[in-house]
């Protein structure tokens, strides 16, 4: 066996073997759509917050579910029926649509704990005074619409303390009752509000809760054709996400491997050659699905979307081989010799300008650059390795020899278009100068591949629902529930104040449904002995409707009040309220958050400075004030701005490299200009087309100075007076149809930020070709 052909048995060995591991990783790769993996590593406090409640928030455990369609009883009618069966499956913790399933239990445990849960329960409220004053008002009450409730609960509880409880907690907006279940504002759709027991981040459970609520409404009895099933919420979002992203890249990628092999067979005229041709592009993406999955644990899906574009670039490698070289093995082996340092050199350039997306904060961004890098070196290695060992000996593609010599004519006579593309590139910068403001998106929604239709049915859901938009919290940290709980408190007080002082509309807190022990305890004690209260309650009720006989069950329960057990968690299962203190009371790990959510008053923002002030003025530990909307965008604007420095990062990597292999900053300057000129004119395009920037385009924009600096080294040469050789033209033609063929067809997918890259990086490479044609020195013809 000659050394060459042991060498090349070596070779395929070590890549079969290489193709199996790659393929044992995938087997037990998770993949993922969710946002988080567009989420720092490292956040602040604010953003740590932010990313909690995306994955596993009680938000995002939320599933709106509307029923339209049909009459209003009809819908009633489901309504009940649906509820019904989803209150018997475990994956849901709550079902809501009206219907009073728990309305007993919950008064019951109010009415029961009213004196450890009521805040106006003070020494002061069981004096003389106080009693009167307490039983005025719940006299003055029974000509109210509470009347029948007021007269019923007055011998027991003559201060109001129930009252009280019920108007507090009753305070925030419900859907109005129609035929017993809840309807939207129109009357139009009937409404059920569902909790998963899986966070929203468990995207697998989040279908399989979406799936029950389908054949919940499927196969209930009063199902009709006329009524429409409609869900929305956070899970809903991350389900429909994965679903639209796979679809798209598997359609995507069936279409982009059909297109180039058409492509490659009109070229090729050998289904071997094409055969062959794509073995480099299948190591790549086996490589960097399974670099990715090693590297983060999980690939997201617009990583693999990325990937599907990336086949038309790692075919680039094959087509360099084939076209080339000439038919016999010889002269593959001086392919080797001429071509391969200009290739390994463009494999190097691309690996430096995506070695900077490695660095990023966002896993989301150092997925893509590791993806690229490993798949782009495995596809090159396999190419320079394996592939001229696999080639049968009269292995031959059809002749493009004629095409050659139509490019190189062409070639020579592009320097006439100098002038144009001068006039062209100034055009651009113009336009860039022009739409400098308003360049980059910064919204963050810019990232998710939710459906405008799919965010206006959320958008009125939730308004039906009268569901408020959390966008300011107060968060308070501790060791313990009971730390939060007492720290809550005191913020409560400091937030009522601003209520009463118009700067709030209203607040949230879980120490109103859980009070801490201190608090309980200091309840208790307010509450006077028997002999004491029922010689305090005979002043208190003289001038009044009422004798004091009247009053013995509240002698009673008074005395029970003040040794029964205290309120722990627990307590609340199984009542509405356990919802509330599982969405404001959060335990990870050893660390305890409150969340206490405001509602800013109508029509205008919370003064954000005048409230942190008197946080602060508080002196308590860790409460963190939270403007969620500024946050993300904050998040967001730092995300694009570290986009913006590593691609620039991969720019000068790739001139530092250039500038090491050659030691001539003018050659270097022929290699930059045309990919220069090309991230300039695409950027202005985007703009003219009122495209604006976000991360995608700028991750485009870098892989453009990465294909395309292929081109201009191919171009590029030491002597100007050597013409660039036909083969090598035709091989450039064709590498460029095959990435524009691959990433042009992102362009049509419906997912925002897979269509942002085919956009950029399809015209980008076209420029790329065109510039280094341009601009690099021509001999006369």
């Amino acid at each position: 066996m000659t050394p060459i052909r042991r060498h090349g048995m070596t070779a395929i060995s070590l890549w079969l073997a290489f193709l199996l591991a790659c393929g044992a990783i995938i087997a037990r790769t998770h993949f993922t759509t969710d946002l988080s993996a567009f989420l720092p590593r490292t956040p602040t406090p604010e953003q740590q917050l932010l990313m909690d409640q995306l994955r596993d928030g009680l938000a995002s455990r939320l599933i709106l579910v509307g029923i339209e369609g049909a009459d209003a009883p009809s819908r009633a009618a489901l309504s009940r029926q649906i509820a019904q069966r989803l209150r018997a499956d475990p994956a849901f913790v709550s079902v809501n649509n009206g219907e009073p399933v728990n309305t007993e239990r919950d008064r019951a445990f109010l009415f029961n704990n009213r004196y450890l849960l009521s805040p106006a329960v003070t020494p002061a409220r069981f004096s003389a005074d106080g009693l009167h004053t307490a039983l005025s008002d719940s006299i003055d009450l029974l000509a109210s619409p509470a009347g029948l409730l007021v007269k019923s609960l007055l011998p027991r509880d003559p201060t109001g303390e129930m009252v009280q409880l019920l108007e507090q907690l009753d305070s925030g907006s419900h859907p109005r009752l129609v035929d017993g279940a809840w309807a939207s504002r129109d009357g139009q759709r009937a409404l059920l509000l569902t909790q998963t027991r899986a966070a929203g981040s468990d995207t697998d459970a989040q279908q399989r809760a979406m799936a029950a609520i389908r054949q919940a409404f499927e196969t209930a009895p009063g199902a009709t054709p006329a009524a429409k099933l409609l869900m929305t919420g956070p899970g809903v979002f991350s389900v429909t996400s994965r679903d639209t992203i796979k679809s798209q890249v598997s359609r995507l990628s069936l279409i982009s491997v059909v297109l180039i092999a058409t492509l490659l067979l009109l070229v090729y005229r050998s289904l071997t050659a094409l055969a062959l041709g794509y073995l480099p592009v299948i190591s790549g993406v086996l490589a960097g699905i399974a670099a990715v999955s090693l590297g983060f644990g999980s690939v997201h899906g617009i990583t693999l979307g990325f990937g599907t574009a990336l086949i038309g670039e790692a075919v680039d490698y094959s087509i360099y081989l084939f076209v080339q070289s000439d038919q016999d093995n010889a002269d593959r082996q001086n392919w080797i010799k001429r071509f391969w340092p200009t290739i390994r050199l463009g494999v190097l350039t691309s690996i430096f300008g995506f070695a900077s997306l490695l660095m990023s904060g966002f896993p989301g961004l150092a997925q893509l650059g590791l993806y690229s890098i490993a798949g782009l070196v495995s596809a090159a290695t396999v190419t320079r390795f394996v592939l001229p060992h696999l080639l049968p000996a009269k292995f031959r593609i059809h002749d493009v020899s004629a095409i050659g010599r139509v490019l190189a004519r062409l070639t020579q006579r592009a320097t006439a278009l100098r002038w144009p593309a001068a006039i062209l590139l100034l055009a651009a910068c113009a336009i860039l100068v022009m739409h400098r403001t308003s360049l980059f998106d910064d919204r963050i929604s810019s990232l998710s591949p939710v459906s405008q239709a799919d965010v206006a049915l959320d958008e009125r859901l939730r308004a039906d629902m009268g569901a408020p938009d959390v966008r300011y919290l107060v968060v308070v940290s501790g060791p313990s529930r009971e730390a939060v709980l007492r720290s809550s408190e005191q913020v409560s007080a400091l937030l009522q104040a601003q209520v009463d002082q118009g700067e709030l509309a209203g607040f949230e807190s879980p120490s109103r449904y859980l009070p801490s022990i201190a608090t309980q305890r200091a309840r208790q004690a307010s509450l006077p002995a028997p002999a004491q209260l029922e010689t305090q309650l005979a002043p208190a009720v003289q001038g009044l409707p009422v004798r004091a006989a009247l009053f013995k069950p509240f002698l009673a329960d008074v005395d029970a009040a003040r040794s029964q057990p205290l309120l722990q968690a627990a307590d609340l299962e199984k009542t509405s309220m356990a919802m509330a203190i599982d969405a404001l009371l959060i335990q990870q790990g050893r660390q305890w958050r409150a969340l206490l959510p405001l509602t800013a008053p109508e029509g205008r923002n919370i003064n954000a400075s005048r409230l942190q002030a008197s946080l602060g003025a508080t002196h308590l530990p860790d409460v963190l004030f939270v403007d969620m909307k500024a946050e993300s965008d904050h998040l967001y604007s730092g995300y694009l701005r570290e986009a913006v420095l590593l691609s620039l990062g991969g720019v000068l990597a790739i001139v530092g490299l250039l500038l090491l292999v050659f030691r001539s900053p003018l050659r270097v300057v022929r290699v930059i200009s045309p990919l220069v000129a090309s991230v300039i004119t695409v950027t202005a395009g985007l703009a003219v087309f009122g495209q604006q920037l976000m991360i995608l385009h700028l991750v485009g924009l870098l892989l453009v100075v990465a294909v395309g600096s292929n081109y201009a080294l191919f171009f590029d040469r030491p002597d100007p007076g050597m013409p660039i050789s036909p083969r090598t033209l035709v091989s450039m033609l064709f590498a460029n149809l095959t990435t524009v063929a691959g990433f042009g067809l992102l362009a049509f997918s419906n997912v925002s930020i897979l269509q942002a890259m085919g956009v950029t990086v399809a015209p980008g490479v076209i420029l790329a070709l065109m510039y280094s044609a341009i601009f690099t020195p021509h001999p006369d013809a």
